[in-house]
């Protein structure tokens, strides 16, 4: 995704005032060292493959990095207007993230 906090504005418009956004993102800590497990790794070479260059090619282009992490994931969706942010649920696999207005 080229532009996730446009993504996020267009949700965050989107929503009733008491609505909620559930977002499902691949898990990832926000340190590199963090994620240096065998998930981690799988998780690093498909987005260095497939999310960051198709995310560099569109018009907006931020390219978060091959794993955001819940940090850089609240800086897009707070960007995006929402006020409340928290992580709802997590595996070993994904994270579940809510996003309030």
């Amino acid at each position: 995704m080229g532009d996730p906090t446009g993504a996020a504005t267009h949700v965050h418009g989107s929503l009733k005032p008491d609505g909620t956004w559930m977002i499902v993102e691949p898990f990832a800590h926000d340190h590199l060292a963090a994620n240096l497990n065998p998930v981690g790794r799988v998780y690093y070479a498909a987005s260095t493959f497939l999310c960051t260059p198709a995310s560099v090619s569109q018009e907006v282009g931020l390219g978060l990095g091959a794993q955001a992490g819940e940090a850089r994931l609240r800086k897009v969706v707070t960007g995006g207007g929402f006020k409340r942010f928290r992580r709802a649920a997590e595996t070993p696999f994904n994270m579940v993230l809510e996003a309030r207005p």
